[in-house]
């Protein structure tokens, strides 16, 4: 397949609506990097994890305009207070998704659903103007070279249509940093295009009362004696070959009595 077809592809995945005003940016030279994230609900058990939903954001962007490098690798640890829950869930194959239409992959494995987001990317042609492309993609459970994985399965109709499934490996990260979802672009934008950003929302409830499990779990990290606590929620990093920039965020919970 043709390189740009495949920049339109992995754009599916990643995307970058408008980031907040309290998003981390961090820049190295005209290189800028804007990085958000939430968690919900805020109200969470102190020692017992309880399900939430995950949202990680990020905007990429030059400062003097020009495109910005090829983003090679991205990872994002999520705070050891989240857990997730792989086996929750049937696992999905990439042969089962790909290719094919967001339809059919839902059909295919509509029971795996454990997310979505959206993208914004720009193409480049030979001998043409760079264009814009957006979407969204479908995040799946699921495995990829015998380990746990989030599969974003992608659908774009322009120009041509075309689909793509990036895998995210889910791996235990060190220190105060626990789940790590990384994904390798190398192989896929080439040096057709750029992507300028992600949002990917993930998490799903099964069950219902004491039986209420979810994708994702945690508990409020807040000492003993404490209501409240103040965390590194998320860190990000971005690997560009010749530069790579991580930028954290931090958030607050409060425990639930």
């Amino acid at each position: 397949m043709k390189r740009w077809k495949l920049l339109l592809l992995v754009a599916t995945v990643l995307l970058a609506p408008t980031m907040r005003a309290g998003a981390e940016v961090v820049q190295q030279g005209g290189l800028r990097i804007g990085f958000d994230g939430e968690f919900a609900p805020q109200r969470l058990p102190r020692d017992v994890p309880a399900p939430v939903h995950v949202t990680v954001g990020a905007k990429i962007a030059s400062t003097d305009g020009t495109p910005p490098p090829r983003l090679h690798s991205i990872s994002i640890a999520i705070n050891r207070a989240g857990r997730f829950d792989t086996g929750l869930l049937p696992a999905c194959s990439i042969r089962d998704i790909q290719p094919s239409t967001t339809a059919r992959a839902l059909e295919a494995c509509g029971d795996s659903v454990v997310g979505s987001g959206s993208f914004s990317a720009k193409v480049l042609l030979p001998r043409q103007s760079s264009f814009p492309s957006s979407g969204r993609l479908i995040a799946f459970n699921g495995r990829y070279e015998g380990r746990p994985a989030i599969l974003a399965h992608v659908y774009g109709t322009e120009p041509i249509p075309t689909s793509f499934t990036l895998p995210f490996a889910i791996s235990e990260g060190k220190s105060n940093l626990g789940t790590v979802l990384s994904a390798s672009l190398t192989d896929v934008t080439g040096k057709a295009g750029y992507i300028t950003g992600l949002k990917l929302n993930l998490g799903r409830t099964v069950g219902k009362g004491k039986r209420r499990k979810g994708f994702i779990n945690a508990s409020c990290p807040a000492p003993k004696g404490f209501t409240v606590a103040v965390f590194p929620f998320a860190r990000a990093s971005f690997d560009f070959g010749s530069r790579k920039l991580s930028s954290t965020i931090a958030r607050k919970c409060q425990v639930r009595r």
